[in-house]
């Protein structure tokens, strides 16, 4: 702990984000660099807690008041070194991680916690401008052979582990580009795509090789079967994801303009990467997007930055409360407002989607009703009924499994496909230990 007092004297703050007139005119990132005496300050309100409560809200176990600390002192260079030993992809967690060390924090019971996230971006990211992130190829070859089926957060992290242990790692990616969610799940203002390219070429200068393009399943869609991976493999890991989204099968699901989210976003993140691609726009229209989670927000976002019309964003649940000041140190169940909300749209809760309306097989609006819960259920209203215009509804309803799973000796999953839908950071750490189960299988003592 460098300042005994630091979290008496100094506010919590955050660097501002761009002004939302400059960010809607662009698919760049809307977050600002914080500068490093801010970083120092922020460092500075880590109290070291003798039982640090940030450790177990983060699925990681980042080292964090060690890194707090480091950042005060102006020791960066250690401070990378440190975040390094336990998150491959620091600046990925610092960008788009909804913080649970954050909620964890003993300051967050004043609900002013330390600036974990920023902090870790900026460490990240200085650690980039100034060089020291280099690649660590192995220096021996273990002569074993390792497929990876899926790039996301949680393959990637796999790959560099087994790499660096000196294994042969083959990543396979059933889409044109290496990234699985952070290249197409995750928007471009929250998440730049060239952050994850330095990455990929230090995975790449590491030894891991990547192959898109190729689908992994049963091997009888045309792709590539789990057996016979395993057969010319020593090891497989399935990183599939959690790519099964959750539909709404009701009346005029089949209208031209009800879309699921992914085929929505997906097709803007290929544009915005230069390809020329058909899929859904927003532009000029009134937009309802079902479902009030990350997905959702990143329709809100991309929907405003296409111009339409109008955006509404609808939840099922009831409106959560301003504060939970009983849930600390666990994740508090409370509103919040994302990036995107903060952008423009309207939001509304407690609302249930009957049947979609339409006209000459185009989509014309939505008839819903609204809920309450009772006895911990959900129950309609009667008589409230009420009818939403739209010529655009993106269903972002979450995702419900993979379409892959692991089977027989020396087949691994971890990340997504084996936990369900979850964040990026559980990701990173799901396949860091499963390499760790992957190394310790491959090389028995």
């Amino acid at each position: 702990m460098g300042d005994p007092t630091g979290f008496l004297r100094i506010e919590r703050a955050l660097p501002p984000r761009q002004p939302v007139k400059v960010r809607l005119r662009t698919y760049e990132e809307l977050e600002t660099r914080m500068t490093v005496a801010e970083a120092r300050d922020q460092g500075a309100r880590c109290m070291a807690c003798g039982v640090p409560f940030c450790h177990a809200g983060c699925p990681l176990g980042n080292l964090i008041p060690d890194f707090n600390h480091l950042v005060y002192e102006d020791r960066w260079r250690e401070a990378i070194e440190v975040l390094h030993a336990t998150n491959n992809f620091p600046e990925f967690t610092g960008r788009v991680c909804p913080a649970p060390c954050e909620a964890s924090c003993v300051l967050n019971i004043e609900r002013v916690p330390v600036t974990i996230e920023r902090i870790e971006e900026e460490i990240a990211d200085r650690a980039w401008d100034e060089g020291w992130v280099r690649a660590q190829p192995a220096a021996t070859s273990t002569g074993k052979r390792v497929a990876i089926a899926g790039s996301g957060p949680a393959g990637l992290a796999a790959a560099q582990e087994l790499a660096r242990l000196g294994h042969a790692v083959t990543v396979l990616e059933r889409d044109d580009r290496i990234g699985g969610l952070l290249r197409y799940g995750i928007p471009d203002f929250k998440l730049d795509k060239r952050l994850l390219d330095r990455r990929l070429a230090q995975l790449t200068a590491e030894g891991v090789t990547f192959r898109t393009g190729v689908t992994v399943g049963d091997g009888d869609d045309g792709g590539v079967s789990v057996a016979s991976l395993r057969a010319e493999h020593d090891a497989v890991i399935i990183a599939v994801g959690a790519t099964l989204a959750r539909e709404l099968p009701i009346e005029g699901r089949e209208l031209d303009g009800v879309h699921l989210a992914m085929d929505f976003l997906v097709p803007q993140n290929k544009r915005v990467a230069g390809d020329t691609v058909e899929g859904p726009s927003a532009a000029g229209k009134r937009v309802v997007i079902l479902g009030g989670g990350d997905t959702g927000s990143d329709c809100l976002g991309t929907s405003l930055r296409q111009g339409a019309l109008s955006v509404k964003q609808i939840e099922l649940m009831p409106q959560p409360p301003d504060d939970d000041p009983l849930a600390w140190p666990d994740w508090p169940m409370i509103l919040r407002t994302s990036s995107s909300q903060e952008e423009g749209g309207e939001r509304d809760f407690a609302v249930m989607t009957k049947r979609f309306l339409g006209k000459d097989g185009k989509l014309t609006g939505l008839e819903a009703v609204r809920v309450e819960r009772v006895d911990g259920k959900l129950r309609e209203i009667e008589g409230s009924t009420f009818t939403i215009d739209a010529d655009l509804c993106l269903l972002a309803l979450g995702f419900v499994g993979s379409t892959v799973a692991a089977s027989g000796d020396g087949v691994f999953t971890c990340g997504d496909a084996r936990r369900g839908q979850s964040l990026v950071v559980w990701a990173i750490a799901e396949g860091r230990e499963c390499a760790r189960d992957v190394h310790a299988y491959l090389t028995p003592s």
